[in-house]
């Protein structure tokens, strides 16, 4: 696996110092008072940059109309099972990202990070997940313990691959529509933070469908935010979904990615009957999109599987 940030900004490689020292500071600071023997010994073996910084396809245009920025996007590689607990483990981490992203400046691109372990990266791998391949084949590690090599993959033949896809497809796109329909039914009943979640839940799903249909991956989290920017690399069409120009469409978007807790659990979380059918709209114009996009992919999945029936990817 290469190791060479050459390609980036000095700027841009100083800043992924700085990410690499702040998940070490997060990950010692929560085994700091570590009294199982298994936690002692957890160990983080490689941080892998992952995505457009890692091909060189980034985007950072802070001060144009649409203001986007490329995230870095890092594969987090860690010695135990119980460490990839997101919630118990990475949620400081999470908030300080953030923080020194959008409070303090220290950091000028934002961060998305996944967790596994070695054999979750390495099964992955020889199932022929398309992400974990792509990780593989274009990842940079920023650190690694040792110089282990991920394992070779094994892509699917284009018949498996396509049987994979149908599944996927079948499962996660009802379980989308379903949830739509719940926002409907709240909605109906001006119950506003019950209509935000269930919608939080059927743009979870639809994006959860679009990653699963088209790289067999999708992140264990339910931040709307991450899901949207490993969804948006797929396909562009899945970008103009969400309106980024004017700050109060922005805002409504996070009203929405905040549903997920807030609406169930804060007495101050507000949402009004416009923001939430400009959303409802927003998210079935997405569930149009990523229908469109999956059966694409299953399409060109179809022809692969009738033209190469019995070789490998």
């Amino acid at each position: 696996m290469r190791t060479d940030l050459d390609h980036l900004p000095p700027q841009k490689q100083r800043e992924l110092e700085r990410v690499v020292q702040l998940i070490f500071e997060e990950f010692d600071d929560a085994f700091a008072l570590a009294k199982h023997e298994w936690k002692k010994a957890g160990r983080i073996l490689k941080v892998i940059l992952y995505g457009s910084y890692a091909r060189g396809t980034w985007v950072d245009e802070p001060h144009t109309a649409k203001g986007y920025r490329s995230d870095f996007d890092l594969l987090i590689i860690v010695s135990d099972k119980r460490l990839t607990d997101r919630v118990k483990y990475w949620a400081k981490l999470d908030e300080r990202l953030m923080r020194e992203y959008g409070v303090t400046g220290t950091l000028q691109t934002p961060v998305n990070f996944i967790v596994h372990t070695l054999q979750e990266v390495n099964d992955g791998l020889a199932h022929g997940r398309y992400f974990f391949m792509d990780v593989k084949a274009e990842g940079i590690a920023v650190y690694q313990s040792d110089d282990t090599e991920l394992h070779t993959p094994k892509p699917k033949t284009p018949t498996q691959a396509l049987t994979m896809a149908q599944g996927y497809l079948e499962e996660w796109f009802p379980l989308a529509a379903s949830a739509k329909k719940g926002f409907h039914f709240f909605l109906s009943q001006q119950e506003w933070r019950d209509a935000a979640f269930i919608l939080h839940q059927a743009t979870e799903r639809l994006y959860h469908c679009v990653l699963l249909v088209s790289t067999f991956y999708t992140p264990h989290v339910h931040n709307l935010g991450f899901l949207r920017t490993q969804a948006e690399r797929i396909d562009p069409r899945l970008t103009y979904v969400w309106p980024r120009e004017a700050k109060r469409d922005r805002a409504r978007f996070e009203k929405l990615k905040d549903a997920y807790v807030k609406a169930r659990y804060s007495k101050h979380y507000r949402v009004t009957k416009e923001e939430l059918e400009w959303l409802g709209a927003q998210v079935e114009e997405l569930g149009r999109v990523v229908h469109e996009v999956c059966s694409e992919r299953i399409e060109k999945l179809k022809a692969d599987a009738k033209a190469r029936p019995d070789k490998v990817l």
